[in-house]
């Protein structure tokens, strides 16, 4: 990649900085979130604002939060006056919902994440899915894969059970190593996550909830009886919660359906109320 004199030379490591620059694929990216004038679209990681460009050219609002102050200070250089801004945080710790409300807008998220804080930040966007309508974004395959896994594969976990809930999930299309710079030494792939105005199923208790699928899934050769022991469900109680919600006892937690877990997690939740 040719350097521009208003970035810095070198991606950081600790910061998880690989850079896109292809731009048939951003341009696909931007497609994939339907990006059109008016959306306020929320970018993670800019970098050096391949993807801000597009998306700016598509006619978006562009809101950029952007860790490192040299690549924010290049940013503001190549984009200023247009609709844009940076925000220089950690994007771990900004409050989405505050932002959505300051400005009156839900926000498309559009970004290619860094990998080393990836899994984090997706379960911020979910327990703060109020701010978004879509999130088109980047991750290691391996990730990918288990965002969108189904019950009863390798793949499938919390993080499946806890997405497929709250979004439609979709895999779009796989990136190689090749089209960034510094080279990752892994594929990645775009995946678009449509917020839904309500969960798929029903949710008792959302803290609640995501203890459940939490616990089922932290000993996974376990079966369920056992595995809600450590959420403190002695195994009578357990047994009882599993045959109101129609599940067998001697399944496993990477077995049950979306569904399932709803119905599992009502019932405990109902027994634990008292």
């Amino acid at each position: 990649m040719p350097q521009d004199p208003r970035y810095p030379a070198f991606a950081k490591k600790k910061l998880g900085q690989h850079f896109l620059s292809d731009r048939n694929i951003i341009a696909r990216i931007v497609r994939t979130a339907a990006v059109t004038g008016g959306d306020h679209v929320l970018e993670i990681g800019p970098g050096r604002g391949a993807l801000t460009g597009q998306l700016l050219s598509a006619g978006a609002d562009v809101l950029a939060i952007e860790v490192d102050p040299a690549l924010a200070s290049g940013l503001e250089q190549s984009f200023a006056g247009a609709r844009f801004e940076v925000m220089r945080a950690d994007a771990l710790k900004v409050s989405y919902i505050a932002l959505a409300r300051e400005r009156g807008c839900r926000f498309k998220v559009v970004a290619n994440l860094p990998y080393n804080i990836s899994g984090p930040l997706l379960a911020k966007f979910l327990n703060e899915r109020e701010a978004f309508t879509l999130m088109v974004l980047m991750f290691q395959k391996e990730v990918a894969a288990r965002i969108a896994a189904r019950p009863g594969t390798k793949d499938y976990g919390s993080l499946s059970v806890l997405s497929q809930v709250y979004t439609d999930v979709r895999l779009e299309f796989d990136l190689g190593p090749h089209l960034f710079f510094p080279r990752p030494k892994v594929t990645s792939s775009v995946v678009s996550m449509r917020v839904l105005d309500e969960p798929r199923v029903h949710v008792c208790e959302e803290a609640f909830f995501k203890t459940v699928v939490r616990a089922a899934f932290s000993t996974r050769r376990k079966m369920l009886p056992n595995a809600l022991k450590t959420i403190g469900f002695e195994k009578e109680e357990a047994l009882k919660a599993l045959g109101e919600a129609g599940v067998d006892p001697q399944r496993r937690g990477e077995t049950l359906s979306i569904g399932e877990f709803s119905s599992l997690a009502s019932a405990l939740y109902a027994l634990r109320q008292g």
